[in-house]
Order: structure tokens, then sequence, then C-alpha cells
């Protein structure tokens, strides 16, 4: 999973002009003046599948879309129909003629995430404001511009944000190495036989964590 590693850039991967293109068609701030000594609150958060499934639970209406990077850029097989906006955001979504949107139910909506995180993908909200969602997509690192820009760059632990992160317990551990390919964001790796994982780069996402056979690692809040 070599494209997981920070610096890694796919032959014909987003140009930086590209990215930019992308940020803005999503209403993302490029750049922003920030005075000495003031806080920022990222816009980008990674979200395990219960506090995904948290944030959808207060919507009243869902838009479902295909994932435009996934459609762009072919890298992987992974589902397309995985992006969904509410509420707010609906007009937007609906917008998007080319990503195919429609309304889904709740009920729907749920399975989405599900089916989303079984393949492997990272839910992440964008645009965060006061901590209100109202979309969510279901990411992966080789096509997302934005988490795969994040890695190129390596920037991901400067540009997303988390309040979660993964605890390994190493003596359940028997480095079957599915929580290595199931990891986005490069944080676990097996080396001569054994599991390496690196805690600062875990965002919590949790997707080793629903696969682990040995049930050793299990997500905790980040430490303040």
């Amino acid at each position: 999973m070599s494209h997981r590693r920070q610096g890694y850039k796919f032959p014909e991967d987003w140009t930086e002009d590209e990215l930019s293109e992308v940020k803005q068609a999503e209403g993302l701030t490029i750049t922003k003046v920030v005075p000495v000594n003031i806080e920022v609150k990222g816009e980008h958060k990674v979200l395990n599948l219960d506090k995904a499934k948290e944030y959808l639970s207060q919507a009243k209406e869902i838009c479902l879309l295909d994932c435009g990077c996934r459609t762009a850029q072919h890298h992987c097989d992974a589902p397309l129909d995985v992006c969904m906006g509410w509420d707010s955001a609906l007009r937007l979504m609906e917008q998007n003629r080319e990503r195919n949107p429609r309304m889904i139910t709740m009920e729907k909506a749920i399975e989405t995430l599900e089916r989303s995180h079984e393949a492997g993908l990272v839910h992440m909200a964008y645009a965060l404001c006061d901590d209100k969602v109202n979309s969510i997509c279901s990411c992966c690192s080789c096509c997302c511009a934005v988490l795969s820009s994040n890695l190129r760059f390596g920037l991901s632990l400067h540009m997303l944000t988390s309040d979660i992160t993964s605890k390994t317990d190493f003596g359940k551990c028997d480095s079957c190495g599915i929580c290595v390919d199931r990891c986005q964001f490069g944080a676990r790796e097996t080396v001569d036989g054994s599991l390496r994982f690196d805690p600062s780069l875990c965002l919590g996402c949790g997707l080793c964590v629903t696969k682990c056979p040995t049930g050793a690692i299990e997500l905790m809040k980040k430490e303040s």
C-alpha cells in the first residue's frame, strides 16, 4: 500500500491546479489570513462509523451522490455511490447533476455508511463549522483529492482533525496484517512479520477495529 505513505504520488495524480479547482467547487477555503496566536479549527474531520451515524441521524432530507474523485481517478474499485449531503447542503448536492444525485431514506443512508465502511473507506465531514455537519464523504487515499493530497504533501496531521485515535494491545495481536490493509493513513505496517504501529499517524477512523480478528484494537478519546 505504498500510496498511503507520506509523499507518494500516482503517475497521473491530481495536479495542484486541479486540487485548487476541487476546493473551490466544494466551497472550501484555500487560504486564510490568521492573526498571531489565534487558533483555527480544522475544516476536514475524520469520523468513525458510530460518529458518522450520529451526525446522519440528525438529517431530515438526505441526498446520495456518486464520488467525484473515484469517478475521475479510477485508482481503485471501491463503491462510488457513497457521498451524502442533507438539509442545508441539499441544494448544492442536487446541482451536481454529473454525480447522479438522488434522494434516499434514512435506512438507505445508514446502509450506505455501513457498506462504505465495510469497503475500507474513511468517513470525512467537510467544511466543519461549530461542529455542525451537513455532508459526509467516504474516501480512499488513492483517489480522494483531499485525502490523497494531504498524504502526498505530509499534511494529514495538520489539515485533518479527529477527537479519536486507536490503541493496540500487542499481547493480543497475531500480526495477521488485516489492519495494515485497512489503514488509509499509513499508520500500520508489517515489519519482519510483526505489526508496527505509529499512533501519531492515526486519525481514529476505526477501519482497523471492526476487522481485527483478535479484538486487539480499540478506539479511544485523544488525550488533551
